[in-house]
């Protein structure tokens, strides 16, 4: 017993290390984000003097903000929606068809997440400018759809798995068609799978710069990491309105995630595991 306690009192111990030290970035960019630039170069983990409020409302009107949001929100909804969709409906079909076609179709898409993104950059570009993808949101979400497949198939095909086919086979003989039968039986059972490919993706997606900076042009069209780095200026960089930026896009990120974790560590398991 005393060993069993001893054990869990160090295990405590080490996780909270762990969580201290991946809070303090946090806790530093929304410290500095409420001082003047002057106040945060003389102490960074100081407590600021006067809580200045107007970097935040500076940093709205700087880098539109709000517009980006929008801009962000249909980026994401778009990606995410198509990549659950055909994620889905490719995981069931690849899962329930054996077969060496299939399984070298899975394969192809598993391969695909060994790519780094930078070795097709330039391919990418091209392929969009010449389908006339490039400089708009909707053929950034495009884009998205076609990167984030892959990751998504996997935990598919494996969650999918789990389910016994003799829920299939029932339907089947009550008169069901086979997308029928996807849609009514199948479909909400991957509830946990889908919330962990949404949240990933969305993650992701809502994070990410470098596919945004080589797609968009139009400042209208900036996500919220595009918008951001506007406060980057050749010579001059405004850290206080950068921080308060980061803090306003990173809000939406913090309360999803918080919100669904618990589905992101279960779903993981159980699409990989299973698979």
């Amino acid at each position: 017993m005393r060993k069993a306690r001893l054990g869990s009192i160090v295990i405590t111990i080490v996780l909270s290390l762990f969580a201290i030290v991946s809070f303090f970035p946090l806790y530093v960019t929304v410290l500095n984000s409420f001082k003047t630039e002057k106040e945060m170069f003389s102490s960074i983990l100081s407590l600021p003097t006067a809580l200045q409020v107007q970097n935040y409302s500076e940093a709205l009107q700087k880098t539109q903000l709000l517009s980006s949001l929008g801009n962000t929100v249909i980026v994401s909804v778009l990606g995410i929606g198509g990549i659950l969709l055909f994620a889905s409906m490719a995981g069931y079909k690849l899962s329930r068809t054996p077969g060496k076609l299939s399984s070298f179709i899975f394969f192809l898409f598993i391969a695909s997440m060994l790519v780094p993104f930078q070795s097709i950059m330039i391919p990418l570009v091209k392929t969009t400018k010449s389908l006339s993808l490039q400089g708009s949101i909707y053929g950034l979400a495009v884009i998205y759809i076609g990167l984030g497949v892959n990751m998504a198939i996997f935990l598919y095909h494996g969650f999918v798995k789990s389910i016994p086919r003799e829920l299939e086979e029932s339907a089947h003989i009550d008169g069901c068609g086979q997308l029928r039968t996807f849609t009514t039986i199948i479909l909400p059972l991957l509830l946990p799978i889908t919330v962990t490919a949404g949240i990933l993706n969305f993650l992701w997606i809502w994070n990410d710069f470098l596919l945004p900076l080589l797609m968009i042009q139009d400042t209208n069209d900036y996500t919220l990491i595009l918008s951001t780095n506007k406060l980057f200026g050749e010579y001059t960089k405004d850290w206080s309105l950068i921080l308060a930026a980061l803090v306003l896009t990173a809000i939406p990120v913090i309360i999803i995630y918080a919100i669904f974790q618990k589905f992101i560590v279960s779903g993981i398991a159980e699409g990989a595991v299973k698979g």
